[in-house]
């Protein structure tokens, strides 16, 4: 016969804690974040196109009504998320500033700050989205090009703007590297690019060349008087 442990008894005997089925307080702000939060992640992990009511909902886990209550349409939460994805590219961006006096001499530290965002699925993934939505949605392209005009604004006092402007494209091309591959490029690597980039020549102006007067008349007009003389004409002496 099955005998009852003492733990189990112990448990039996505590009196019964009914259950609040008291309905919970709404929080529209908090159920707002939700669908936000959801609409990011899959912007982030499948592009922009992907979002739907539909697919937000079931990511966040909320009635379908709940995104057409709190977002107009889903153009407005599409560009909500790709807010919120720029946001959190910046405040990675905001690490590298303090590393930036020393990143001519030793890009070490910087390389280190760009490899942390380099091996961030999500941060890469946001990042492509940005740009895939802003090469075809102009209203979407001062959020996209935020975070490169924010990089030459933080690299420029230091480097100068030609050397600021090549990182911030090289990095983008880095970006788009580690989104098709499963490791970012080497350390070893971005040292090497960072230091020949910082150290580029800055570019020097073309003197323009001189303006040549142009000469009025046609050509080969014998009363021009804007000519040099050639001097008397030489006839040729018959031959015997």
């Amino acid at each position: 016969m099955y005998k009852s442990t003492e733990a189990e008894e112990r448990v039996m005997s505590e009196p019964v804690v009914p259950q609040d089925t008291a309905p919970r307080r709404r929080d529209p702000e908090a159920r707002r974040r939700e669908i936000l939060a959801a609409a990011a992640e899959l912007a982030a992990e499948h592009g922009p196109a992907a979002l739907t009511h539909r697919a937000i909902a079931a990511r966040a886990g909320v009635p379908l009504g709940s995104t057409t209550q709190h977002f107009a349409s889903i153009d407005e939460l599409r560009e909500a998320a790709l807010q919120q994805l720029a946001d959190e590219i910046d405040e990675s961006l905001e690490s590298i500033g303090p590393l930036v006096a020393d990143i001519v001499e030793d890009p070490s530290h910087a390389v280190a700050e760009i490899l942390v965002f380099l091996r961030d699925r999500r941060a890469v993934q946001s990042d492509i989205a940005l740009i895939a939505s802003g090469s075809t949605d102009q209203r979407l392209r001062a959020l996209a090009l935020r975070w490169n005009e924010r990089l030459v604004e933080i690299l420029t006092p230091t480097l100068g703007h030609d050397q600021a402007l090549a990182l911030s494209v090289y990095l983008d091309g880095a970006t788009v590297h580690a989104s098709l591959h499963e490791e970012p490029l080497s350390a070893e690597h971005l040292t090497r690019v960072f230091t020949a980039l910082s150290r580029l020549p800055a570019a020097r102006e073309v003197p323009a060349r001189p303006e040549v007067p142009v000469r009025s008349g046609p050509a080969g007009d014998p009363d021009r008087d804007d000519l040099p003389d050639p001097g008397p004409r030489r006839t040729s002496e018959p031959t015997h």
